[in-house]
């Protein structure tokens, strides 16, 4: 508020509306000090106020505008109308919430970061309070007055500042203070009616700790106590941070109301009783009856000793418990309420600590404090009015109005409001406001654990005053807003055939003819083929090999006979293998079928025949001449002599085609009185041993007569499930190299993640 020419800078008007009292101060900051230049208290003539809380706003708001008239009347004509005010902890709530982020890979922290791990530690403190309200507290609206980080961490360590960093993972211990709805507005409504509008809004503990324990203190454990009429309200710091806000609703009410019970005297009396001159012989009073009553300043001392002892007991609990169990090094007592005679003492000897390190603090904390007014002393009574007049300049915090989605909230406004605190006062919870993924899907695959991400979804849209905004944009007073909740993606979904291990297809030579079959998996004890989508907790083993049985299902062959793999004689469970050689005879029921289609595609052709005699050209007609090879070997009468065929790609090597062998549909061979077209077959090796190193580790590959790449991953552990870099390097002899490209014996392989 503007001075009138006799003051260098604006005024400030602070406020300490207290059960018993109410202090206003006024003065402004220079360079090096906070100079008081008006100072007013005004008792409560009724009950208007009880631990902390308003009872009957009216009379506190006549109370008020009577402090704030005879301010104006000291200040030569200025006039109040803006103030900062202050709540009692009675009913304060605080939590710390523990939030992290991770990045995907290093990142440089900025301020933006560091907004966004604080609002998220404020919202799991407010997720903590919500959790341990009871079932009457459930229905009280909870909003955030402010919160101190004390600690941040980048990637797991500790560090004061982390603007500027690098990083994958960001934390931070965040100590949010909560207060509820109906104590908002019973001191607003009632500094309202007295003609004033509240500029700023803190909470008693911390104007208190901003006169009792400068910043320079706050590397000590110390403890500060403001015990006034109704409450007790504490601070504790340590290591440069405030760690910890609490309150116990007892206090110098507490003892003036055992005054009244004892001596049958109405509450005035028994307070004048209890701050009376303890120095005095004898102090005289009248009871609600009339009479007349001498007692001594010792006995009232043993009236209230062990109330005394009590409220000092729950105040040292609580401080050791905000401490995380411990005593601290030294307390602070400030407030009207500590000034009982013994106190400070009772309360060193509860927490365990010399009397010298419990002090009442008025005079020695109000060094940076300039008395300007008259007839004002520095007393532990105007700590915490000097001090809510001071946290103006620290911020403007008051509380706003913004309308989310058309329903009217109210903010706390600490200056740095953003769309995120609007969204979560309007109780959207986090999940509502960033993409929400959907399920992963885990399982194994030859025995190693995989999991496939589900996708994101779509983040919140936010409008402010119907233009698009971020979460971190600020908020301001009437702002409109309007939030569409975010949305989450679709279930991880995976088929066998996406996997790497299903990638390619096996090759054999089956009775001459090449045939490529595609690679399938044993789930969970089943076989499965490449469209099969792989479910939560699945087992799968990728097979590199078929069974002579599987391959005679795929083939929906139902029985062969003498069967042979590799020239070898085998069974239905030998195992076949990428280029492998399988031989076998068919069935008669099988042979008369095979000959019959084979029929249908080749019908025989009429010709002329060769020459021959008389007889034969009378008992053969051309056109019942079919070729022998069209029926099985078991039907044939022709024997064919062996034919050598030397193999396409090897011309060094020659094999032996069998003189007997059942010839696949199309395949062409010479027999009497028919020309079939001759067809070259390759040639097939049977498997080999290849000597290679992997990461400097020899390894020897064997089964197969070919081997690619992917196959290392067969004989060497490396996990392919968990990314540990930007990308994969998969190396051959020094050079870049595809999973599907083939190996020689020799090769010096490198697989690693390139960070």
């Amino acid at each position: 508020m503007p001075a009138n020419g006799k003051y260098p800078e604006p005024l400030v008007f602070g406020l300490d509306i207290g059960t018993r009292s109410i202090v206003g101060t006024v003065g402004y900051r220079d360079a090096h000090k906070f100079n008081v230049v008006a100072m007013a208290v005004k008792f409560h003539e009724s009950r208007s106020m009880v631990d902390g809380q308003i009872h009957d706003i009216n009379r506190v708001s006549t109370d008020i505008k009577c402090v704030k008239e005879e301010l104006e009347s000291m200040l030569d004509g200025v006039t109040l109308s803006e103030v900062c005010i202050a709540a009692a902890g009675r009913v304060l709530k605080t939590a710390v919430g523990n939030a992290e982020y991770e990045f995907n890979e290093s990142t440089l922290i900025t301020d933006e970061y560091i907004h966004s791990i604080d609002l998220i530690g404020v919202e799991k403190a407010h997720a903590i309070v919500r959790e341990e309200l009871d079932d009457e507290e459930e229905k009280t609206k909870f909003y955030c007055v402010g919160y101190t980080v004390i600690k941040y961490y980048l990637n797991d360590i500790e560090i004061s500042n982390l603007e500027g960093h690098r990083g994958t993972r960001i934390a931070a211990d965040v100590l949010a203070t909560f207060l509820p709805e109906e104590v908002v507005t019973s001191l607003y409504a009632a500094v309202e009616k007295a003609g004033l509008r509240v500029s700023n809004l803190t909470l008693e503990p911390i104007a208190a700790i901003n006169v009792a324990i400068p910043e320079r203190y706050r590397m000590l454990n110390i403890a500060l106590i403001d015990v006034g009429a109704g409450t007790s309200d504490i601070c504790i710091t340590k290591e440069g941070s405030i760690i910890g806000y609490g309150m116990i609703p007892a206090a110098g009410d507490e003892l003036t109301e055992i005054l009244v019970k004892k001596y049958l005297i109405d509450f005035d009396t028994a307070e004048s009783l209890k701050t009376a001159d303890m120095t005095k012989k004898q102090i005289n009073y009248k009871d609600i009856m009339g009479i007349s009553h001498k007692i001594t300043p010792e006995e009232i001392m043993a009236d209230l000793k062990s109330v005394e002892n009590d409220i000092a007991a729950k105040i040292a609990d609580k401080i050791i418990e905000l401490n995380g169990g411990e005593t601290v090094a030294a307390a602070f007592v400030v407030g009207g309420g500590g000034k009982l005679d013994g106190f400070v003492e009772m309360l060193a000897e509860k927490l365990e600590l010399p009397k010298e390190r419990v002090a009442l603090r008025g005079k020695e904390v109000m060094n940076d404090i300039n008395f300007i007014t008259e007839d004002v002393r520095k007393d532990s009574l105007y700590v915490t009015p000097i001090g809510i007049a001071l946290s103006s300049y620290d911020a403007k915090n008051n509380f706003i109005f913004v309308n989310v989605n058309g329903e009217r909230i109210k903010l706390y406004n600490n200056d740095k409001l953003t769309m995120f605190d609007a969204a979560v006062q309007y109780g959207l919870a986090n999940e509502d406001l960033f993409p929400k993924r959907g399920a992963d899907l885990t399982f194994k695959v030859n025995g190693k654990t995989r999991i496939a991400r589900g996708l994101n979804g779509e983040a919140a849209v936010i409008k402010k005053n119907g233009e698009a905004c971020g979460m971190n944009s600020r908020i301001e007073p009437d702002d409109e807003i309007d939030i569409t909740r975010s949305t989450k993606g679709e279930d991880a979904s995976v088929v066998l055939s996406s996997l790497p291990e299903a990638e390619g297809s096996l090759t054999f030579r089956v009775n001459s003819e090449y045939m490529t079959v595609p690679k399938f998996a044993i789930v969970n004890g089943r076989p499965e083929t490449g469209s099969y989508e792989i479910k939560d907790g699945d087992d799968i083993e990728m097979l590199t090999f078929y069974t002579v049985e599987q391959l005679l299902t795929y083939m929906d062959i139902t029985t062969a006979h003498d069967i042979r793999v590799n020239n070898s004689p085998a069974t239905e469970k030998s195992m076949l293998y990428d280029n492998f050689s399988v031989d076998w005879t068919y069935s008669e029921q099988q042979g008369d079928s095979f000959a019959q289609s084979y029929d249908e595609l080749y019908p025989a052709e009429e010709a002329e025949p060769e020459e021959a005699d008389a007889t034969e050209a009378s008992t053969i007609e051309p056109s019942a001449v079919k070729p022998e090879a069209a029926k099985p070997a078991a039907a044939r009468t022709a024997a064919v002599k062996p034919e050598t065929v030397k193999p396409a790609g090897n011309p060094a090597k020659e094999i032996a085609k069998p003189a007997v062998n059942e010839p696949a549909i199309g395949e062409q061979i010479m027999l009497t009185g028919v020309d079939i077209p001759e067809k070259k077959l390759p040639y097939v090796e049977g498997p080999k041993e290849l000597n290679i190193s992997v990461n400097g580790n020899p390894i020897t590959m064997r089964g197969k007569s070919r081997y690619t790449f992917v196959d290392i991953f067969d004989y060497f552990d490396f996990d392919l499930t968990t990314v540990r870099g930007s990308h994969l390097v998969t190396d051959i002899d020094g050079r870049h190299a595809d999973y599907t490209e083939e190996l020689n014996d020799g090769a010096v392989i490198d697989v690693y993640w390139e960070k």
